[in-house]
């Protein structure tokens, strides 16, 4: 990205308040899938609660006889935290000409954006690593094709609900808790909505608009997140970070101790970050450094807690 001009800096357009603004991304969807959880080291293990629930245990006990107990625990393959830093820059002259320009504070703007792009790195971060299809089991993973996908409401085969019916019964049948939290990609929502099912069963609810709270109650799910954050590459070239693919989880998002259920996943974050480090000065360049560093990783814990509906639309 090209480092704003003074003349730039000096730019006053009613109409392009995005210059103040910047690309604004919609909200990240990832922390719903991924809910964090400080740590204080930057290596440790993930927390995978084991299955004791749903053994079998002989609590049968006879007068006078000792009481059987159970030990529980929790393990899990070690992690370590990625570090990732960005510093903005201002330029003492881009500073000093846009003191000229009402609202423009370029240091507050070089940290803002500089911020923006270490959190868009993490949401893509967490869809990529939900939409790896390999970290599932096959019964948990299914990948649309040509009449089963929901762009195509022509020939009755495709249904999104069936299909989300089956992915919760599928998580299930493996941790005993159906998913309770849905993400989406944007593509997809919009072939939902649209979707002769979909707007069948809306009739039920005498809405016209089937919003993700409608949505969410069709599906049985407690919440339903989009995924409407797009990334760029070098030539300019947006795409959705969630793509065209559904994450349906069983997701605990409070204290460690609901985490004693199988959870699908979390985003250990080093305790404090990300943090905005000090600005100094390089006087060679005449430039304010802004750093922005964060030290964290997306990881999965459970992914029999989890589905992937792969390709959603066409």
């Amino acid at each position: 990205m090209t480092q704003l001009s003074n003349s730039g800096a000096r730019l006053i357009d009613p109409i392009l308040t995005a210059v103040a603004q910047g690309f604004r991304q919609a909200e990240y969807v990832g922390k719903f899938l991924f809910p964090r959880v400080p740590v204080i080291a930057r290596g440790g293990k993930i927390v995978t609660f084991g299955k004791e629930d749903f053994m079998l245990y002989n609590t049968g006990r006879a007068p006078g006889q000792n009481t059987k107990r159970v030990q529980f625990g929790y393990s899990g393959s070690p992690f370590f935290l990625e570090s990732h830093s960005l510093e903005g820059t201002a330029p003492i002259e881009t500073i000093q000409e846009a003191q000229a320009v009402p609202g423009i504070d370029v240091a507050r703007l070089a940290i803002y954006k500089t911020q923006g792009i270490i959190a868009t790195r993490l949401e893509v971060a967490q869809a990529a690593t939900a939409r790896t299809a390999a970290t599932y089991a096959a019964a948990n993973k299914t990948a649309l094709t040509g009449t089963a996908q929901w762009s195509d409401a022509t020939t009755g085969v495709s249904d999104p609900l069936a299909v989300v019916e089956a992915a919760k019964e599928a998580v299930r049948k493996k941790i005993g808790k159906r998913a309770n939290t849905g993400v989406i990609g944007a593509a997809g929502l919009a072939a939902l909505k649209l979707h002769p099912k979909v707007v069948d069963r809306m009739k039920y609810t005498g809405r016209d608009i089937a919003t993700t709270d409608i949505l969410a109650s069709l599906f049985g799910l407690e919440n339903l997140y989009v995924g409407d954050a797009v990334q760029s590459d070098d030539n300019g070239v947006f795409s959705d970070v969630w793509g065209k693919d559904m994450i349906l989880a069983y997701t605990a998002t409070g204290t460690m101790l609901e985490m004693g259920a199988p959870s699908y996943g979390y985003t250990y974050q080093l305790q404090n970050y990300p943090v905005v480090e000090e600005p100094y000065y390089d006087r060679n360049t005449k430039t304010w450094i802004f750093p922005v560093t964060d030290e964290v990783l997306p990881v999965i814990a459970g992914p029999d807690a989890g589905y992937l509906i792969q390709n959603c639309v066409a």
